[in-house]
C-alpha cells in the first residue's frame, strides 16, 4: 500500500457513514492517474492554493477598501477564516476535513472586486445575471489552466460545495455532501461576525 491508500483506508475506518471519504469520490471530469501520496481531496486543496485565482483574492475587497486600513479583511483573509471555522465544525462532526478545506479555499475564487457591490453591478449588466458562486465554478473548470487541460479538474464534491455555498437552484437546495453544507454555514458565520468587526474598526458602528 502506498501513502494515499493508507490514508484512504484510515478514512474508511474512522469516518462515520454520513461523511464523504476520499476513495468514494464521484471523480473528476477528466480521469487522472492517482497520486501515490495525496488523496483526491488533498490534491484539490493544493491545486487551489497554488492557483492564480486564489492569489488574486488578496486584492479583492471583502467590505471595506483595504488600502484605507491594513487590518480590514480582504476576500483572501475571509476565505482563510471560513476555512478555519469550517474545519473546526467538521472536526466536531467527524467529517472529511480535507474535502472541507479544499471547498472552503475555493468557494470565493470567482468573486468580483468591490465586494457584493461589484456583483450587483455585473448582475444588472449581464444577460441572465451574475452570481459569484457560479463564476467560481467557471474559474475552476474553465479559466484556470492546469492538470493537463482546461481548468483545475477538481473532484465533483469540491465543485458541488462551491456551487451551493451561497444557494443555487431551488430554494432550500443544499450541497450533496455534509462537508459542502458546512461551508455554507461557515461562510455566514464568518461574514456576519467579521463584517461587524470591520465596521467597528471603520467607526461606522460604535
Amino acid at each position: 500500500m502506498n501513502i494515499r491508500e493508507i490514508q484512504e483506508q484510515r478514512e474508511l475506518e474512522m469516518l462515520p457513514p454520513y461523511a464523504c471519504p476520499s476513495s468514494k469520490s464521484r471523480g473528476r471530469e477528466r480521469e487522472e492517474e492517482k497520486c501515490p501520496i495525496r488523496t483526491d481531496f488533498q490534491r484539490d486543496r493544493d491545486r487551489i492554493i497554488h492557483s492564480k485565482a486564489f492569489r488574486r483574492l488578496k486584492h479583492k475587497t471583502q467590505v471595506f477598501i483595504s488600502q484605507d486600513n491594513d487590518h480590514y479583511r480582504t476576500r483572501l483573509t475571509h476565505t482563510l477564516e471560513v476555512s478555519q471555522i469550517a474545519r473546526t465544525i467538521g472536526n466536531a462532526l467527524m467529517l472529511n476535513t480535507d474535502l472541507i478545506e479544499a471547498t472552503a479555499l475555493a468557494h470565493d475564487v470567482g468573486h468580483t472586486p468591490f465586494s457584493h457591490s461589484g456583483e450587483e453591478v455585473l448582475n444588472d449588466l449581464m444577460p441572465g445575471g451574475f452570481r459569484h458562486n457560479e463564476n467560481s465554478v467557471r474559474v475552476l473548470t474553465v479559466i484556470e489552466e492546469g492538470s493537463g487541460g482546461r481548468g483545475l479538474n477538481l473532484t465533483w464534491e469540491v465543485l458541488d460545495g462551491v456551487l451551493f455555498h451561497s444557494g443555487f437552484g431551488k430554494k432550500g437546495s443544499e450541497a450533496g455532501t455534509l462537508e459542502g453544507q458546512v461551508i455554507k454555514l461557515s461562510d455566514k458565520i464568518a461574514y456576519v461576525q467579521h463584517d461587524i468587526d470591520d465596521s467597528i474598526r471603520a467607526g461606522i458602528l460604535k
